[in-house]
This record gives C-alpha cells, sequence and structure tokens, in this order.
C-alpha cells in the first residue's frame, strides 16, 4: 500500500494545523536530531561487534599457531 499525492497532501495539512507554522521547524529540528543519534548509535553498535569478531580471530590464530 503506498501513499497518492492527495493523502500526503492531506496529511501535511492536519499537522500544519495541529501544530501550526511556528512549530514545525522545531519538530522537524529534533527528528532530525534523533535519526542522527539512531544511526551514530547503530554504527557503534557495529563497529563493537566487527572489532570483537576480528578480536576472536585474533585469537583463535594466535593459539592455533603457537606450539
Amino acid at each position: 500500500m503506498s501513499l497518492g499525492w492527495n493523502e500526503i497532501l492531506l496529511i501535511l495539512l492536519v499537522v500544519l494545523l495541529l501544530f501550526g507554522g511556528k512549530k514545525i521547524p522545531e519538530l522537524m529540528r529534533g527528528l532530525g536530531k534523533g535519526i542522527r543519534e539512531f544511526n551514530d548509535a547503530k554504527s557503534n553498535v557495529r563497529k563493537e561487534l566487527e572489532e570483537g569478531m576480528n578480536e576472536k580471530e585474533r585469537q583463535t590464530t594466535s593459539s592455533t599457531t603457537q606450539p
């Protein structure tokens, strides 16, 4: 199910009526900040997982090469 132009326009009109013209930039700024923080957290988790996997590989390689 996809939204058409009529539905998007109606949603934007309702948002404008509910929050007013002055609050919308503040809401968008907050939404952008939240998305940015989410992406940063996602990147940090991915980086930690990759580092953990690399560390585990190093431990297994060093333990198998030692007599």
